[in-house]
């Protein structure tokens, strides 16, 4: 039955070249045998001659037959190429494009880039080579589901497409991620420029869905086969141009988002530092070189300690100790922060175990974090783990993970709250929170950012803002803590307006577990617990708290 299957190619083609051989000489026959035997038939026919002989009658009726059979097997045969032409376009439009949005995909904007830049070369024209990222859109994903993302990706390069010159060529990279590659008149990037202004106004337009209208912000990078005074520079190809590209998308997410930069040289510097960086970090965090430290937060009233706020330190044996806001970013953009941080968390737990009771820490959650509907259960396992009271923790957020899912975010804040943990609003004032929220989320504390604090550092000078959130605090019920106190004058003008917790370089920097026990022991403030709960193992070669600040290269 297999060999019968018209389906086949191979025996299809086959067939059909013996049919045509057949054809071919059937016809040769009729050809000799037609000239004899048709006269002789037209005669018998009209009763003017004898009986043509049978035999070449039936070699006549043959040829004819197999003439036939050879025109129809023909005709099928030139169905079944169509067909074949028509299957072999389609298989190669599916695998130069994008099947979502018919964009071209990755592997064929490369080859599309380097046919215009040979086109463009003819004309003397320069190529720019664009590359664009939805901001935060992995959000959009997970509230919404796919089907609402994929909708909007389609409406994006949908508006894309119709802003871009009929030369272009637009290509979905992978994800929320695309490109776009397009000649313009050597010297004159600012064809581009203009062309990229139209699509931020464009996109700036909501995106308006049956059940949902999305807001998006777009990050753009640029790259050019031709310097800014229109010369050739340095020969690159359509991989060079797309790496160039991202670097400069790289620098516009860095930057803040919603924004775009053509590439320039520093910015391929500035990628293999962070490369290297991503790479210390992976490798930092098995070696466990990643510890915490503590800032002391302080009675303004009384000066008494009442605990401390941990902050989280890099000891890189190469780099000296690092800043949280060096690694944080790029930790939360790998991946890595919920492992950073829940390792902290715990060598935390373990070394506040032998503070005196009276003492609180204080912990910063990543809005990484705040998106895993499960890190509340994770956290207070934790503490049991440790033997740590969940009521001597408080757990900081800042106010953007507010706007992300209040749903969850809640649901988060209560789970905790009813086992004792303590819940502030850190850096109030910087982002986005109003006083329903602060009204209707069970908030225990609020944080005046240091930016509104350092206001009070002139004398006789008072920050109305500091003021307001102070009266806002007292109308609500809730304390507060001021960050960012490093001087005496910032002091005594928090001193003035009433009962507060502060913290910052005035009472010391940061320090390490070790400086901290042996300030607490000093005091008297050590329960003597600690070999119930041993620390976890520490790694490094820093003695004291200096922080040395990595600068860019």
């Amino acid at each position: 039955m297999k060999n019968h299957e018209p389906n086949n190619p191979l025996q299809a083609a086959e067939r059909d070249i013996i049919a045509l051989g057949i054809a071919v000489a059937a016809i040769i026959m009729l050809v000799g045998t037609g000239g004899t035997v048709l006269p002789k038939v037209m005669d018998a026919l009209f009763g003017n001659g004898a009986r043509p002989d049978v035999l070449l009658v039936n070699a006549l009726l043959l040829n004819i037959a197999l003439i036939i059979f050879g025109w129809r097997r023909y005709r099928e045969l030139t169905r079944e190429i169509e067909e074949r032409r028509r299957a072999e376009a389609r298989a190669q439009l599916l695998a130069a494009t994008d099947p979502l949005t018919q964009c071209l995909n990755r592997r064929s904007m490369l080859e599309a880039t380097e046919e215009l830049r040979s086109r463009a070369a003819v004309r003397g024209e320069a190529v720019a080579y664009c590359m664009m990222d939805l901001d935060n859109f992995k959000q959009i994903n997970d509230m919404h589901g796919h089907p609402v993302g994929d909708a909007v990706l389609v409406m994006l390069s949908e508006r894309v497409r119709g802003i871009l010159p009929r030369d272009a060529r637009l290509a979905r990279l992978g994800g929320d991620e695309f490109a776009f590659v397009m000649p313009y008149p050597a010297g004159h990037a600012d064809r581009v420029d203009d062309l990229v202004i139209r699509l931020f106004e464009s996109l700036a337009q909501p995106f308006r869905l049956p059940t949902i209208t999305v807001e998006l912000t777009l990050s753009i990078g640029l790259a050019a086969d031709h310097d800014a005074d229109g010369t050739i520079g340095l020969v690159v190809d359509a991989g060079t141009l797309m790496q160039r590209a991202d670097m400069a998308l790289y620098h516009a997410k860095k930057q803040g988002r919603n924004r775009y930069f053509w590439f320039e040289p520093s910015m391929e510097s500035e990628m293999r530092f962070r490369n290297q960086l991503e790479t210390g970090i992976r490798r930092g965090l098995a070696r466990g070189e990643f510890v915490p430290f503590y800032e002391q937060q302080v009675d303004v009233e009384s000066g008494a300690l009442v605990g401390f706020e941990m902050l989280a330190r890099w000891r890189s044996p190469q780099l000296g100790v690092i800043s949280p806001d060096i690694f944080v970013p790029i930790a939360e953009e790998i991946g890595l922060i919920n492992e950073m941080s829940e390792r902290l968390m715990e060598q935390a737990f373990a070394d506040a175990r032998e503070w005196d009771d009276s003492l609180t820490l204080s912990i910063n959650i990543s809005p990484v974090q705040l998106r895993d509907p499960w890190f509340a259960q994770r956290l207070l396992k934790k503490l049991v783990a440790a033997g740590f009271p969940p009521q001597r923790l408080e757990i900081e957020i800042t106010e953007s993970c507010l706007h992300e899912n209040i749903g969850l975010v809640r649901s988060m804040i209560m789970s905790l709250r009813n086992q004792g943990v303590q819940i502030s609003l850190d850096d109030f004032g910087t982002g986005y929170s109003s006083l329903e929220q602060l009204r209707n989320l069970p908030f225990d504390r609020i944080k005046i950012d240091r930016s509104f604090v350092s206001e009070l550092r002139e004398p006789g000078s008072r920050s109305r803002i500091v003021e307001a959130i102070i009266s806002l605090g007292r109308g609500l019920d809730l304390p507060l803590t001021a960050e960012g106190v490093e001087d005496e004058q910032i002091l005594q003008a928090l001193k003035s307006m009433g009962r507060l917790k502060a913290q910052g370089y005035l009472y010391g920097l940061p320090e390490d577990a070790e400086a901290v026990r042996a300030r607490l022991k000093a005091a008297g403030k050590l329960t003597g617990v600690s070999d119930q709960a041993p620390s976890l193992p520490r790694t490094g070669t820093e003695d004291g708290p200096t922080l040395y600040r990595i600068a860019r290269p």
